[in-house]
């Protein structure tokens, strides 16, 4: 049964989608089925992985609408093993059209009931904010990886995001655990960088991955070419770091 992973933080710019799409796709060579949901109106993930947003026509919003199966929205993406259901920017109406429903933190869980066997694990890149699309996430999900930029405000916000996670833990999702903390965009040559890392380590030690992402150009363009960094530069810092990654969260879950 596939392992349901959300990727959030409610602040933008932290390295989400970047994880998202480079995790699965490092998950993917590593032989593991994988599939992607982009729950973020942005729609990185979805270009990200080569995926046309303009042409996609049934996506993470039909989904939560319950109007189409996630098997009917799955597209295959550029990465080998790796499946996305795709986002439009039609998505951010979600929020306002779930609000009058019954069990409406419940949609994607429900929706993701029978689709969950066919796949090793399923990332749920969320959006930057803590609203309905990301409380649907992680009442779906079984786990969360919540990436921290190696920068100044880094802890801010923290809190306020573990307090979502739990009390989703105490009113829909008793079951949802911390799969890691995940150091992004770490600059060796910065002496706040490494500041940052030893306070994330300090206080919250064995829940932050071994593996920090470092600063990587090739990691930021590779979106622009709608590939991972995986098939855009295997040879990359980025490419290793993530798969070094891969292989931590193989390990956590095997």
């Amino acid at each position: 049964m596939g392992k349901i992973i959300a990727i959030a933080n409610q602040k933008g710019g932290v390295g989400k989608t970047t994880t998202s799409v480079n995790l699965a796709a490092s998950l993917g060579v590593l032989e593991k089925k994988v599939l992607l949901i982009d729950a973020d109106p942005q729609a990185n993930a979805t270009s990200g992985l080569g995926i046309d947003v303009e042409s996609v026509d049934i996506g993470t919003y039909q989904i939560l609408e319950h109007s189409n199966t996630p098997a009917e929205a799955v597209m295959q993406s550029t990465s080998p093993n790796v499946d996305v259901i795709p986002a439009h920017i039609d998505l951010v109406a979600i929020e306002i059209e779930l609000v009058d429903k019954e069990n409406r933190e419940y949609m994607l869980k429900q929706a993701l009931k029978d689709i969950r066997e066919q796949y090793d694990f399923i990332l749920i890149d969320c959006a930057p904010s803590l609203g309905l699309l990301t409380l649907n996430a992680l009442t779906a999900a079984d786990s969360v990886i919540i990436p921290i930029q190696c920068e100044y405000f880094a802890l801010e916000g923290l809190g306020k995001l573990l307090n979502t996670v739990k009390s989703v833990q105490k009113i829909h999702n008793p079951n949802l655990d911390i799969e890691g903390m995940l150091l992004t965009m770490y600059d060796s040559r910065l002496r706040l960088s490494n500041q940052v890392v030893e306070e994330v380590q300090k206080h919250f030690n064995d829940m932050v991955f071994k593996t920090i992402i470092q600063r990587n150009v090739k990691l930021s363009e590779a979106p622009s070419f709608g590939e991972s960094i995986i098939n855009f530069d295997a040879t990359s810092k980025g490419a290793s770091n993530y798969l070094s990654l891969a292989e931590e969260v193989i390990k956590k879950n095997s």
